[in-house]
């Protein structure tokens, strides 16, 4: 940004390079001299095979102030990012940004404790349902909540059900947005047997943090596959779609380890609630 004008942006490029500052640097070229940089996480400070360390280039470019919103916890960077830029005489800042650092939950997670974000999404009923009685349970919900699943689909990297809803729904798990199909995340099955050509047995919720290369995981169902992840104290957003229907079928929930109720309460926090056709989401964050 520069005299209150927008110079350029950037974003990383898929495979992970060019790097964000690289992008925005090499579209604003001379501009960028004098200019405020503002980023989401603390340009990186290792040099890699594939291109040059932002740090390096933003010393280079010369612009008169960086703002970073999240410092980076990779100890090939953590601070030494900032450190350089200061080293060069540019005025950096870390304004710790909520919001950047939203943006990058997943990356986070994975660098300080080895695992992806995840996010449990349940389709209920009013009365806390997921399927009736007989099991049928397509669709509970509208097509607009469906929709927005499937843009929730298209942000994750990997979709987790278990064993009984692939053996009795055979679900698709794919991205059927037009223009989306290809960000179809990878499919995975909570079980320790074997599973059918094109999915990932995952044998158990600790067991993602073997999972190479996935930063954001979304868990789909069913009650056993949520309630193993609840349990093992892994959900980091609840993502709850309710319909306005009564089923009295096949609760939501398993039993995921509460012995008292007072165990229940405190746990989340509503950040988000919105209407979906006839349909409501609420999004709850872990406390």
């Amino acid at each position: 940004v520069k005299d209150g004008r927008v110079l350029a942006r950037g974003w990383t490029q898929n495979g992970g390079r060019p790097h964000a500052e690289a992008v925005a640097l090499g579209l604003a070229g001379e501009g960028a001299r004098g200019a405020t940089l503002y980023v989401t996480l603390e340009p990186c400070a290792h040099q890699s095979p594939r291109g040059p360390s932002c740090a390096d280039l933003i010393c280079a470019a010369q612009p008169a102030r960086v703002v970073i919103g999240c410092m980076d916890p990779d100890p090939r960077t953590s601070g030494a990012g900032l450190a350089r830029i200061r080293a060069a005489g540019i005025a950096a800042e870390y304004l710790r940004s909520p919001a950047c650092e939203e943006s990058l939950a997943g990356y986070l997670l994975q660098r300080t404790q080895g695992r992806p974000q995840v996010t449990l999404k349940l389709a209920l009923s009013l009365d806390g349902c997921i399927a009736m009685a007989s099991g049928e349970s397509q669709w509970i919900t509208g097509a607009e909540a469906r929709a927005h699943t499937h843009a929730l689909r298209a942000k994750s990297d990997a979709i987790v059900v278990g064993g009984g809803t692939l053996r009795a729904d055979a679900p698709r798990l794919d991205v059927r947005l037009p223009g989306l199909e290809e960000r179809s995340p990878e499919r995975w099955v909570l079980t320790r047997g074997a599973v059918p050509q094109g999915w990932n047995a995952l044998p158990a919720p600790d067991a993602i943090r073997d999972m190479e290369g996935i930063q954001y995981l979304f868990v789909e169902g069913g009650a056993g596959a949520a309630a193993a992840f609840l349990k093992a104290g892994l959900v980091d957003r609840l993502l709850i779609y309710r319909a306005p229907i009564l089923v009295g079928g096949r609760p939501g929930l398993g039993d995921y380890g509460l012995t008292a109720l007072s165990q229940a309460h405190g746990r989340w926090s509503l950040v988000e609630r919105r209407t979906l056709g006839s349909d409501t989401l609420e999004v709850y964050s872990a406390r």
